[in-house]
């Protein structure tokens, strides 16, 4: 039997977003789990966009640090909801972006018919990381459970030595170079000559943008109250030149490095979700488009080989372009995520590098410049903070809500990751 041929491609509706504030790791939120804040955001989802009792065609959502007691994550945060327990869920992780992942997934799902809507969600927590034992220790917990006598557990512990209590505390060092993402962009700045007044004035940038779309109750919509915390603590408006001068480098002690606490994001907890329907799903419950989902793309790239380990998105978003037909200056709005402010003037630096963009790209032409204040300019990560798993539904949520406020016509999301990979986002109106 034939495929079928008659179904068509839909458009990929975004409706809307939320998100907790964003905080600080070990601060307001050390209490929480991530089923907590995602739990927070889900629920205020169902009530804003009045989903009480209502079938979803799924919920995509993960967390890139979770304990095991958050194997079944996306699906235990479903049902404490009132959504109707009939909605599944799929717990899933690729690093800094699983949330973006989770919504492009949930999409081409939507856009082929499968199902009418969805929500992508994301949450992260660094103040309630799991702490593991050294193996010879954990196999013994394990016996020790499996023992049937006070005999037979007294016997498990022969041998034991107090060492093997020794925590082991989880690491976000790349397993294949035994280096942490500071350490790779710290190689990436110096491979593209980027500066430390270069990165510290991007920083200030996304501070003061920050800032001034709080000042503006930009946020108001996007952000519910979690925990008693009503803003992201991590935005500093009174941020100067001297005071992130100031600031030693956090990666590279040689004297070399560039990269600080001030230029680099720091270690954040909360949780973000992004709710996408086909149009007439949309056209039924009387809910406005924001943005259409319009093209994607998730590339990797050979960083053990050394092309710089936060480099992907460069290629995401030449892929995502090249599909449109568009160039990059046919964009109103730039997403960015913050990692780094190096990793974000790397990109730059190579869209407009006509070798990168020739070898890597496959381009006759440089990609060339863009118009900075179209970027970022409600703050990125740097100011606001990184929940790993949240921030491709921040960013999405605040790109579409700009789309809307601005009548714009264009905007792009990029967002590296973890492992050597990148995404990039079309949205249109």
């Amino acid at each position: 039997m034939a495929p079928r041929s008659d179904r068509l491609v839909r458009p990929v509706a975004i409706v809307g977003g939320l998100r907790t504030p964003f905080c600080r790791s070990g601060g307001s939120y050390a209490a929480l789990s991530n089923k907590q804040m995602l739990s927070t955001v889900l629920r205020a989802m169902v009530e804003r966009y009045e989903l009480a009792g209502v079938r979803l065609g799924e919920v995509n959502a993960g967390a890139v640090i979770s304990h095991s007691r958050d194997w079944n994550l996306a699906r235990e945060a479903v049902l404490s909801t009132d959504l109707d327990p009939r909605t599944p869920a799929t717990t899933m992780q690729q690093a800094c972006g699983t949330s973006l992942q989770a919504a492009l997934g949930a999409a081409a799902k939507i856009a082929v018919g499968s199902i009418d809507v969805a929500i992508a969600a994301g949450t992260d927590t660094v103040s309630d990381v799991p702490i593991v034992f050294k193996d010879r220790f954990a196999r013994r917990l394990v016996a020790l459970g499996k023992a049937k006598s006070a005999g037979a557990r007294l016997k498990l512990f022969k041998g034991f030595s107090p060492s093997e209590l020794s925590p082991m505390p989880p690491s976000v060092n790349e397993p294949r170079t035994r280096l942490s993402m500071g350490q790779h962009c710290e190689l990436m700045a110096k491979r593209w000559q980027i500066d430390r007044l270069a990165q510290d004035e991007l920083a200030l940038a996304s501070h003061r943008n920050a800032t001034a779309a709080w000042g503006t109750r930009f946020f108001d919509e996007l952000v519910v109250p979690c925990a008693g915390v009503l803003r992201d603590d991590n935005v500093r408006p009174d941020a100067t030149p001297e005071s992130l001068g100031a600031l030693r480098p956090a990666y590279d002690k040689s004297g070399t490095g560039t990269l600080t606490a001030g230029n680099s994001t720091p270690l954040t907890d909360g949780a973000a979700g992004l709710l996408l329907c086909s149009e007439a799903w949309a056209k039924e419950r009387g809910l406005p488009v924001q943005a259409w989902l319009t093209d994607s793309s998730v590339c990797g790239i050979d960083f053990v080989a050394g092309e710089g380990l936060l480099m992907a998105p460069a290629l995401a978003v030449s892929d995502v372009l090249a599909r449109a037909g568009l160039t990059l200056q046919d964009i109103d709005l730039y997403e960015i995520h913050e990692a780094f402010a190096a990793q974000v003037l790397c990109t730059l630096a190579a869209w407009e590098d006509e070798g990168y963009c020739r070898d890597h790209l496959g381009r006759d032409a440089p990609l060339g410049a863009i118009d900075r204040d179209r970027l970022n300019v409600t703050g990125s990560s740097l100011a606001i903070g990184h929940p790993f798993a949240a921030t491709g539904a921040r960013v999405g949520a605040t790109l579409a809500t700009l789309l809307e406020q601005r009548d714009a016509h264009r905007g792009l999301i990029s967002v590296c990751t973890a492992g050597g990979m990148g995404l990039a986002a079309l949205l249109e109106r």
